[in-house]
């Protein structure tokens, strides 16, 4: 089993491809720790919001999950940095993955904090200087940081940390419908560029990060996933209202049922959560997220081996790999299909109405104060205590 645990929708951030910012979820209301007893035995568990550092008791959830499961990353923005580093004392062995944009300027237009790249440069480096292993940047790639990508890779290369990567989506955990990539040749050749580092390098790991990367070009695109989603089968999402979904990519939230209210085997078996599964088996979303994709690779794993080894071997030829071996590629360029076709196969969606996922309660404290007003009180409070 692969769980990603949704602590809170708070954020302090103003991310432009995500307005989950200004749709925060109650604090009370937030997931508990006798809640988080309840869930299963993981063999890999991701901590993400929000922002989970805005949580104060983020460290007795991950004593918890430790309890059952064999690896957690949290994923984070890095703004936290006396809180991270507090943190990863007392769990050396925890991932962390934190979000940047690209380089200096992009990073703090696209991601709204002031400083953030500085921030997150510092906590990465701080983490390093501790010992930390597992930690590395994670990058959402859209036509403004594009150019950013292979330099910010190079740069946590030489670091001798991990690299993850992202294309924008739109989803209700978003609380977005309109992220589209808009040049597309122009990003899926930074890919390509990206792709032929990461099969250049010595690393088996690195080169499954190729595969992944070779998938998210496909994703911008338009086409069917490279690999099945198996989301509410052998892998689940809970939100900060203990609610399980199959995942964090439906237009609308899927709900399999509640572990505030029932217990872990009660919910997995039940109708409703059947019900989810038998969407996932026709969702036609075609994403291509780590959350998804990762337990694919391992499931189906000859299915990137097969394509790590026919690439290795063209490296040995002296030949690169390159984006046009997707054939949509080819077709784009060569004028079979226009851009309007493609933007059609995507889920931007001008017209939808959000989905934001929210409790009630938490609609209700936005009749009064906007998102941003909520969370920078609750901070400011914070600092106080």
């Amino acid at each position: 089993m692969n769980g990603t645990v949704i602590v809170t929708y708070r954020c302090n951030a103003r991310c432009s491809m995500c307005n989950r910012y200004k749709a925060p979820s109650k604090p009370e209301e937030e997931i508990s720790i006798e809640t988080i007893r309840k869930l299963p035995k993981m063999y890999f568990t991701n901590i993400t919001g929000g922002e989970p550092f805005i949580r104060t008791d983020l460290k007795d959830i991950v004593r918890e999950l430790y309890k059952k499961s064999d690896r957690i990353v949290i994923s984070t923005n890095g703004f936290f940095t006396d809180r991270i580093v507090e943190l990863c004392r007392e769990f050396p062995q925890i991932g962390i993955r934190i979000s940047i944009e690209g380089l200096e300027k992009t990073n703090n237009e696209i991601r709204g904090l002031e400083n953030g790249f500085q921030r997150g440069y510092e906590t990465l480096k701080k983490l390093r200087e501790m010992g930390m292993k597992d930690v590395g940047f994670g990058m959402t790639v859209q036509d403004k940081n594009a150019p950013d990508l292979v330099p910010l890779y190079k740069i946590s290369d030489e670091m001798g940390m991990e690299f993850a990567t992202a294309s924008l989506h739109n989803s209700f955990y978003f609380v977005e419908a309109k992220n589209i990539i808009h040049d597309r040749p122009m990003v899926a050749q930074n890919f390509e560029d990206l792709v032929n580092e990461l099969l250049n390098s010595k690393s088996p790991k690195k080169w499954f990060r190729a595969y992944f990367n070779h998938g998210l070009i496909n994703y911008i695109y338009g086409q069917k996933r490279l690999l099945p989603c198996d989301m509410s089968f052998d892998t689940f999402f809970i939100d900060p209202y203990g609610d399980v979904m199959p995942c964090n990519g439906t237009k609308d939230k899927e709900v399999m049922g509640n572990l505030n209210r029932q217990s872990w085997d009660e919910l997995w078996n039940s109708p409703e959560a059947e019900e989810v599964r038998k969407k996932v088996r026709c969702c036609d979303r075609d994403c291509w997220m780590i959350g998804s994709v990762s337990p694919a690779m391992h499931k189906y794993i000859w299915v990137p081996m097969w394509w790590i080894v026919r690439h290795k071997l063209k490296f040995w030829k002296k030949k690169k790999y390159s984006m046009y071996e997707n054939k949509i590629v080819r077709d784009y360029r060569d004028h079979k299909v226009s851009k309007e076709e493609l933007d059609k196969c995507s889920t931007c969606d001008l017209c939808a109405v959000i989905n934001d996922g929210l409790s009630e309660a938490s609609k209700e404290q936005l009749k009064e104060k906007t998102g941003e007003e909520i969370v920078a009180a609750d901070l400011a409070a914070q600092m106080k205590e």
